[in-house]
């Protein structure tokens, strides 16, 4: 049976009309969907040897879409965090095409129900407080890049702002004055509020002042003046972290990535006795039991409540009975 060239409209439709128009998603969901389709497409084509304008939604059925996802693990070395996320694009694709192509309802029925794979949750990774120093003080702040490596990194530890967040940051968005702040949309959309420290104030304005420009411009650019991209933050964070390891030799067994540096803030204000609800809304986090996992990550934390425990070996405490209420409670 000759299949019909239905998918490509769906998916046009799908990014224009749902992510764009709809659910107004933000430019870095509709660039990590985008991504997903990529992906798929090429596979498609290798697999398929039909051009993308012409695949059919019947095409790309429940079979189908599990050997992409097992391609991701196998061929591309994707783990099940990011398995998961690929597949959570396309689950939104085919919730819409249930709309848009209702023919096609028990192939997109098998998509849905493909599982996502349960994961293992690991502690988080931070920087602890000479890491973070050593850190700073590789960066070589007598070039343009170096200053501006170095207000980003120390901006970033401070905030604990997401890396697409830091990358978004304009000058308007930064106030220097009494009450000094950072302002940015975070994810859903969000607008957040995040204080600055004295040190991270005097930072941006020898750094504001050295880069010039009117508040429009993004506060770390790239040599063009535009946006820095996430590969040019990646790099950078790698190449610090590289000199860092000098005279920090902790580092070494640490992967650090600029998503890291927000944890390293996160774990600063848990240590220094903020409140997890603090913590989570200055994070810009949906759910408290996101904030957990810093929680679960500090070991300083877990020895403090330790030594208020009694020793094993110690003397049992002095044996005394149960009020009456409350035995009979017991009792019940």
């Amino acid at each position: 049976m000759k299949t019909v060239p239905d998918f490509a409209p769906l998916c046009q439709a799908f990014f224009s009309k749902r992510l764009t128009a709809q659910r107004r998603a933000s430019p870095h969901t509709v660039s990590a969907y985008a991504q997903t389709f990529r992906l798929l497409l090429a596979f498609a084509q290798k697999r398929l040897s039909t051009p993308p304008s012409k695949l059919s939604l019947a095409q790309l059925d429940a079979p189908f879409i599990a050997k992409f996802l097992d391609d991701l693990e196998s061929n591309r070395s994707n783990g099940a965090r990011s398995r998961n996320a690929r597949l959570a694009s396309l689950r939104a694709f085919y919730h819409y095409a249930v709309l848009e192509a209702p023919q096609h309802l028990g192939l997109i029925q098998r998509v849905l129900a493909i599982p996502y794979k349960r994961l293992t949750r690991r502690l988080v990774t931070y920087l602890t407080r000479p890491e973070v120093e050593a850190l700073l003080g590789s960066v070589d702040k007598s070039t343009w890049v170096g200053r501006r490596n170095h207000a980003m990194l120390l901006v970033a530890m401070q905030t604990g702002l997401r890396l697409s967040e830091i990358t978004g940051l304009r000058q308007k968005d930064v106030v220097l004055r009494a009450g000094a702040h950072v302002r940015c949309e975070g994810k859903g959309r969000k607008e957040r509020c995040t204080p600055l420290t004295k040190p991270g104030v005097a930072v941006l304005k020898a750094w504001i002042k050295d880069q010039g420009g009117d508040g429009s411009s993004f506060l770390f650019p790239n040599p063009r003046g535009g946006r820095l991209s996430a590969d040019a933050v990646q790099h950078a964070v790698a190449k610090h972290v590289a000199l860092a390891k000098a005279t920090c030799p902790s580092l070494e067994n640490k992967r650090v990535t600029p998503h890291v540096l927000r944890h390293t803030a996160a774990m600063e204000l848990l240590q220094a006795g903020v409140d997890r609800a603090l913590i989570a809304i200055w994070l810009g986090h949906e759910s408290l039991d996101t904030t957990q996992i810093y929680l679960d990550a500090d070991l300083q934390l877990k020895e403090a409540i330790l030594a208020r425990m009694n020793p094993v070996q110690s003397k049992a405490g002095r044996y005394r009975p149960d009020d009456q209420l409350l035995r009979y409670l017991k009792g019940l």
